[in-house]
């Protein structure tokens, strides 16, 4: 059962179902089309000329062009944006984005939760490959390894 979120605002009352999806601004579409299906291995949805929906269940990452004109603002892990992926095993997925050439941000690190690497994707947003540490081992990764099933 989904259950709703309602906020209120100014008197208006917003009924939040759930995230639909990311949207990005990208400078070059094809080139993030590139890494987000073809490096990252995201479906495509659905794509038009100037929009690009990637995934296939719960919220999708979205694509568009960037103005050309205004400046374009990347992300830091402090005060911007970074688009976050659960994989069912960090060390092959940083091993394979590394082989195909994309730039390591910052190698993994292990937090209590689990373990952790950032990369960039072409237009500099931040992209964190996190795989979780269950205490309880009757809980199941889901048989991943990397970004694919295992």
């Amino acid at each position: 059962m989904t259950k709703n979120l309602t906020y209120e605002y100014g008197g208006l009352t917003v009924n939040i179902k759930k995230v639909g999806n990311v949207i990005l601004a990208v400078k070059d579409i094809d080139k993030s089309i590139a890494f987000y299906h073809d490096i990252i291995g995201l479906p495509i949805k659905n794509q038009r000329r100037s929009w690009v929906d990637l995934g296939t269940s719960g919220a999708l990452l979205s694509l568009h062009p960037a103005s050309l004109t205004a400046e374009h603002i990347g992300s830091s892990i402090d005060n911007g944006i970074t688009i976050g992926f659960l994989v069912g095993d960090v060390k092959s997925s940083v091993a394979e984005l590394k082989q195909k050439g994309v730039e390591i941000y910052r190698d993994i690190v292990e937090r209590d939760a689990g373990l952790n690497a950032v990369v960039l994707d072409p237009d500099g947003y931040l992209v964190s490959l996190f795989e979780p540490i269950f205490r309880d081992k009757t809980q199941q990764t889901g048989g991943y390894h990397g970004f694919t099933p295992a």
